[in-house]
């Protein structure tokens, strides 16, 4: 006798052996005990998950004779008389299959609708069955149309399509619509196990669950996937042998990857890339495989447990799992994952599909949060390195003659402060009233005519850089003021932005905790989301063991975020417990900065409205200063 393949011989025979689809199943069985039929049945889903089985199954219960011959429409047809026998057979005169997708024209369809006229001979009712329906021409479904609205009592339609968006609305509105969901890999894996336990097949667990992802929700596909590793493996299922035939990688190398990305350790990612290199495992396998356990990382960090990752308590990787889970953040974890989603697409472009994995995975070391302050990122590094310059410079030059727009109330640039130039001068450190501000001072032109014909802003270089103090809020009261005919838009722009920034009304802690916040950003010490939770948090209070915080955002109010912070704290030396409430927030690092860099605009944009050559400009010439220009030094 030949062999009959996995697929074929375990073919659901009823409705009680049907996997998966209990909600098709209920729906029908009720239909048929209480004999509320309808003449046109749609079934979509995709390949493999029981369009036809759920067809023939339909057939037979309407056609069952039962096993005295005296049986009538059941939703449990006996399968042993003539009419379920022949139907399983294929050789049932009333139940007729039709192939779409091979007969698509309209001669096919009318000469299957000239039979409708006949009533049935052997069954009770007479069922046509067309799959893939979805492949039929336009014309073709317009010559069905009228017999699908109102066939004969006898005749039943059963129409299959893995598409039904192609499927015009006219035959949608004739049939009920049942949709068969793909199967999830655990309910293919246990109904393998079934099977495999009746073929006297030994399998490994880890094999089942490799076969049941690999199927993709399709029990086909599984079935035909494990009658080729019982034959590559000579009769067993060994994780090891099903793993090689379905070219999968070993989640031991994307733990191994994933732990790497977590510590920062781009050494360890790219020599386990050239281990997959050497071993010829696939590089889209690579991607895929993070995905999956990177997705399992977020439910677990999210829910929480290892329950939660959705397998069974018998997976040996769980452990894994929820051991990477604590190790990387979830934000981290959310921004890798889309990076191994995208990453896929990117394989094909490049010459070398495992340099492109490494670049895809370097690719999250690259975008990786750093641990400086947010505001740090967002001045270019020639504007840094400029500024270190400019810093450098002031702390060498002896006094120099009071600006312009210095006023005779600011204080001389002291050593102290000369010395810790660079803590003034970063783009995150607050400038209290009184510091020293480098100023580029240039020489007027003599004549406003040529201004105009040497409109080349260029900074003179050898001129030197004087340290101004600048007092916030202050404008240099030795100056006449020149009128000009229309106010610039930006000095506008400049109040109005001042107004915007948030009120700030300091605390007693408040020096004290934005001091501590500022030393644990420059030592990059805390980052992402810790480094929010400490920038926009107030320091209420601070007792013995304990810190009590205050937000105004619950979602800066995360457990994760809490304890490192915590941590991080007690390696600066303040081992103490923190607590987190949420309420209104007057005083913070982040509005000690805004305020700061507000204060620094402003004193910038009033310098510059100052000088007499730009108010002669702008009062014989109608000049304006484009807004947005004035940047502080």
């Amino acid at each position: 006798m030949s062999y009959l393949v996995l697929a074929r011989k375990y073919r659901p025979r009823n409705f009680a052996e049907m996997v998966g689809q209990n909600h098709v199943v209920q729906a029908l069985s009720n239909a048929l005990t209480t004999q509320r039929l309808h003449h046109a049945y749609l079934f979509t889903g995709t390949r493999g998950v029981g369009k036809t089985t759920v067809s023939r199954i339909l057939a037979k219960s309407l056609n069952c004779q039962g096993t005295d011959g005296q049986g009538g429409i059941t939703a449990t047809p006996c399968g042993v008389c003539q009419a379920c026998m022949d139907i399983d057979a294929g050789r049932f005169v009333d139940y007729t299959e039709l192939d779409a997708a091979s007969n698509r024209g309209v001669d096919e369809v009318q000469a299957l609708l000239e039979q409708a006229v006949y009533k049935p001979v052997q069954g009770r009712f007479k069922v046509f069955m067309i799959d893939e329906v979805h492949m039929l021409t336009n014309t073709a479904f317009n010559a069905m149309l009228k017999t699908l609205e109102e066939p004969p009592d006898y005749l039943k339609f059963v129409l299959a399509t893995t598409d039904p968006q192609k499927v015009p609305v006219t035959v949608l509105s004739r049939c009920l619509q049942f949709n068969l969901r793909p199967m999830a890999p655990e309910t293919i894996r246990e109904h393998l196990t079934e099977v495999l336990g009746q073929e006297s097949v030994n399998a490994e667990p880890q094999a089942l669950r490799l076969l049941a992802r690999a199927a993709r929700g399709s029990m086909r596909d599984a079935l035909s996937l494990t009658d080729q590793a019982i034959a590559f493996g000579a009769g067993a299922l060994t994780e090891a042998t099903v793993r090689t035939m379905l070219g999968s990688v070993d989640r031991s190398y994307v733990f191994r990857l994933i732990e790497a990305l977590a510590l920062g350790d781009g050494r360890s990612v790219v020599e386990t890339v050239d281990t997959l290199r050497l071993n010829g495992l696939n590089a889209a396998s690579t991607l895929e495989e993070m995905s999956a356990v990177l997705q399992r990382m977020a439910v677990i960090q999210t829910i929480g447990g290892a329950a939660a990752s959705g397998e069974d308590d018998n997976d040996t990787e769980v452990a894994d799992v929820a051991r990477l889970a604590a190790l990387l953040p979830p934000d981290e974890t959310q921004l890798l994952y889309s990076i191994c989603l995208h990453g896929r697409g990117d394989l094909g472009l490049a010459p070398d599909e495992y340099a492109a994995l490494t670049m895809v995975l370097l690719r999250l070391l690259a975008f990786k949060p750093t641990q400086g302050d947010a505001e740090n990122r967002t001045a270019p590094v020639a504007e840094k390195k400029s500024l270190n310059k400019v810093a450098a410079a002031a702390s060498q030059v002896p006094a120099a003659p009071v600006a312009r727009a210095q006023t005779a109330s600011a204080p001389p640039a002291s050593a102290a402060l000369a010395q810790k130039s660079d803590e003034i001068y970063s783009p995150t450190g607050a400038l209290p009233p009184g510091h020293i501000l480098p100023v580029r001072v240039v020489q007027p032109w003599e004549e406003a005519s040529e201004a105009l014909d040497d409109i080349d802003v260029a900074v003179d270089e050898t001129v030197p850089v004087l340290p101004v103090a600048v007092p916030p809020a202050a404008v240099d009261h030795r100056v006449v003021g020149v009128p000009v005919r229309q106010q610039s838009h930006s000095q506008m722009d400049a109040q109005a932005s001042a107004q915007a920034v948030p009120v700030l009304l300091p605390t007693e802690e408040g020096d004290f905790w934005h001091a501590t916040v500022q030393a644990l950003i420059e030592a990059q010490a805390i980052g992402a989301m810790v480094r929010e939770l400490a920038l926009q948090s107030q320091l209420v209070a601070r007792d013995e063991g304990q810190w009590l915080l205050r937000v105004e955002r619950e979602s800066l109010n995360q457990a994760g975020s809490r304890d490192r912070l915590t941590a991080a704290l007690k390696d600066a030396g303040f081992d103490v417990a923190l607590a987190v409430e949420v309420g209104r927030v007057t005083d913070s690092p982040g509005r000690r900065n805004a305020q700061a860099s507000a204060e620094r605009q402003l004193a910038a944009e009033q310098l510059i409205y100052a000088t007499p050559l730009v108010q002669k400009l702008m009062n014989d010439f109608g000049a304006k200063v484009v807004p947005g220009s004035i940047r502080p030094l």
